[in-house]
Parts: C-alpha cells; sequence; structure tokens
C-alpha cells in the first residue's frame, strides 16, 4: 500500500471515529469513563497480578477501591461544596460592586492609571453579564452533548462495570486488535502506539496527580488563611490546572478578587493569598510537573487548550473526557506523516520526474 493510500486510509478512519462520536455521544459517557478508568488503573492492576493476587479479584479490588473512594469524597466533601458554593453565586453582587468601590476611588489615582479611568467607569456589573452568557452558552454545550449526566443509573452502575470489564480483559483486547495489524507494518505501528500510549498516560496520569497535590495545597491553605469560600476556591483551582496557564490563572484571579474584595485594606492577606499561588506554580512548574508529567508529552499548551474548547463544544462532556488522547494521537500521527513526507521524493525532489 502506497503513503498516499495509509493517509487517504487513517484519514477515512479519523472521519468515521469522529462521525460516530458525534452521533452517539448522548450513550457514550459511562463508556469514556470507564475506558478512562481502566486505562488509569490497569498498570497498578498488573502490579498486583505480578505479586500474586489473582486478575479477576485485582480488578474487583481497584474497582471497589474507587467507588469508596468517590463515595466517601462525596459524602464528606460535597455538602460542603454545594453550601459554598451557593453562598458564592449570592455573594457574586457584592463582590463586584466591593471590587468596582474600590476601583473607582478617586483617593488612589494610581489605580486609574493602572487600569484605565474607562474600566473603572463602566458598570462591572456589565462585564460579569457578558462573562456569565459565555460561561452559560459553555455549559449549555456540555449539558446538550452529556445528557448522560441526568441518567445517574448509567452513570453510577454502568461506569464501573465498564471499567472492570475492561481492566480485566485490556491485555487480551490489545492482543486481539495486535493480531488485526498487516504484518509487514507491524513494527512501525507498535512504535506509533508507544509514542501515543507515552504521550496520554504522561499527561493523564502524571496530570491528574499534580491536580490532586495543587488541590489539596490551595484548599488548605486558602482555607487556613482565612479566606472566604477557600475550599471552594482551592478545589476548583486544582481541577482545572491540566488546562495550560487558562486554570492557574483563573484560579489566580478568583482568589486575589475576593481577597481583595474581604480582606481590604488589609494587603498582608491579599498578599498571603497572592503568595499561596506563586509558591503553588512555582512547585507546579519546577517540581511538580517536571516529576509526574516530564517533558516527553508533545502536547503544546494552545493545541490542548484548542482541543479542550473544541471538542467540548461539539461533543459536551464526553468530547472533554476524549479531547486530551485524540490530542495526544493526533500529534503523534502528524509528527509521524510529517518525518514521512521529509524523507519522501514530494519534498527532496529525488526521483520525481
Amino acid at each position: 500500500m502506497t503513503f498516499e493510500r495509509q493517509v487517504a486510509f487513517w484519514l477515512a478512519a479519523l472521519a468515521a471515529f469522529v462521525l460516530a462520536l458525534w452521533l452517539l455521544s448522548e450513550i457514550l459517557l459511562p463508556f469514556v469513563a470507564g475506558l478512562a478508568i481502566a486505562y488509569l488503573l490497569t498498570p497498578v492492576t498488573d502490579r498486583l497480578e505480578r505479586l500474586g493476587i489473582n486478575r479477576l479479584a485485582a480488578s474487583f479490588l481497584m474497582i471497589a477501591l474507587v467507588v469508596m473512594a468517590i463515595v466517601i469524597s462525596i459524602l464528606l466533601v460535597a455538602p460542603i461544596l454545594g453550601s459554598q458554593l451557593s453562598s458564592f453565586i449570592d455573594n457574586i453582587p457584592g463582590y463586584v460592586t466591593r471590587v468596582q468601590s474600590l476601583l473607582s476611588d478617586p483617593s488612589r489615582p494610581w489605580v486609574q492609571k493602572l487600569v484605565g479611568a474607562g474600566f473603572s467607569d463602566k458598570p462591572i456589573s456589565d462585564l460579569v453579564t457578558q462573562g456569565v452568557g459565555w460561561l452559560t452558552t459553555f455549559l449549555r454545550s456540555l449539558w446538550s452533548g452529556g445528557r448522560a449526566l441526568v441518567s445517574l443509573f448509567s452513570l453510577v452502575v454502568v461506569t464501573p462495570v465498564v471499567a472492570f470489564y475492561l481492566i480485566y480483559d485490556w491485555h487480551r483486547m490489545v492482543q486481539t486488535v495486535d493480531r488485526w495489524i498487516p504484518v509487514h507494518q507491524r513494527k512501525t505501528v507498535h512504535q506509533l502506539a508507544r509514542e501515543i500510549d507515552a504521550a496520554i498516560a504522561g499527561f493523564l496520569r502524571g496530570q491528574t496527580a499534580v491536580c490532586l497535590i495543587l488541590g489539596a495545597f490551595y484548599a488548605v491553605s486558602l482555607t487556613v488563611v482565612g479566606l472566604s469560600f477557600g475550599l471552594l476556591i482551592g478545589i476548583v483551582s486544582g481541577i482545572i490546572t491540566f488546562i495550560p496557564y487558562v486554570g492557574s490563572m483563573t484560579g489566580l484571579i478568583l482568589s486575589v478578587g475576593v481577597a481583595v474584595a474581604q480582606f481590604w485594606p488589609n494587603w498582608t492577606s491579599i498578599v498571603t493569598v497572592l503568595g499561596i499561588y506563586l509558591v503553588g506554580q512555582f512547585l507546579e512548574g519546577n517540581v511538580l510537573s517536571p516529576k509526574l508529567v516530564g517533558e516527553s508529552v508533545g502536547l503544546h499548551p494552545v493545541w490542548l487548550i484548542f482541543a479542550l474548547l473544541a471538542f467540548g463544544y461539539l461533543f459536551g462532556f464526553v468530547g472533554l473526557l476524549v479531547a486530551v488522547p485524540l490530542a495526544a494521537t493526533i500529534g503523534v500521527l502528524v509528527r509521524f506523516g510529517l518525518k514521512r513526507y521529509l524523507a519522501s521524493s514530494l519534498y527532496t525532489g529525488k526521483g520525481a520526474r
């Protein structure tokens, strides 16, 4: 098969996959979530099996631990987060008014020069309304594309079952798919599969650990310094850390904004909140990400942000779940195709008539 026919085949396969994802997005959530859980837990299950535990028992143990952890987290944390979220939404107008009054205070002309006179004259409520409108539109697209969230049965019951069977049969499925690959192309496909797995695993497993560590650090630190809704802001900041720059900047602006509205003119508390995020960013950039994620992921931040927004808008919550794996896969395939192109006669001109 020529290189051009190979490209055409894989492009057609990609188009078929995207079409199936679009048509079945409303029912795919428990299956995609189960696949993600199985992918994350298979290495741990393999280690348990090497220790002498039966594969079936090891798979059941992993799923049982995950379900127990989720249930305990929901029972302990969800009521507190729900209460803080409700109170935070109720207090947004007061925070907005407080920040606007500080920005428009004539006794601080340096603030006027910093943010611009026109900014403080314009009601911030207009900016908030625009931001809420954009957020509502985005959340509506997630909801319309993720209606499986409404079905608690599919999410709570089907997902663990799917994850259990995938973990148990993971290597058997991989071997079956491997037998379908043409013999003369297996070496190339195996190399691409290893690169894709390294990219996905490096980001998902590593970034999951980074998000959990930073979320715990922000939540505890902000709560200790007395920031209102510190637990909520810290956990949200940790969760969205996987979005490069956007996550960290959102958490920083949100926490500092609440700190200014709450503590002004106590600069010590405001600077302490700012320092918590600076320390968190230092730890993420110099300790956590290099150690846990590594530099071989190959996902450019701009490409990752685009993939998350695009797939989230097109396919809803399911799109967010598959955005990173697909972005990593496309990145590996594009680099492979570019390498083949640079070595072909189409680029070098050798052998061309």
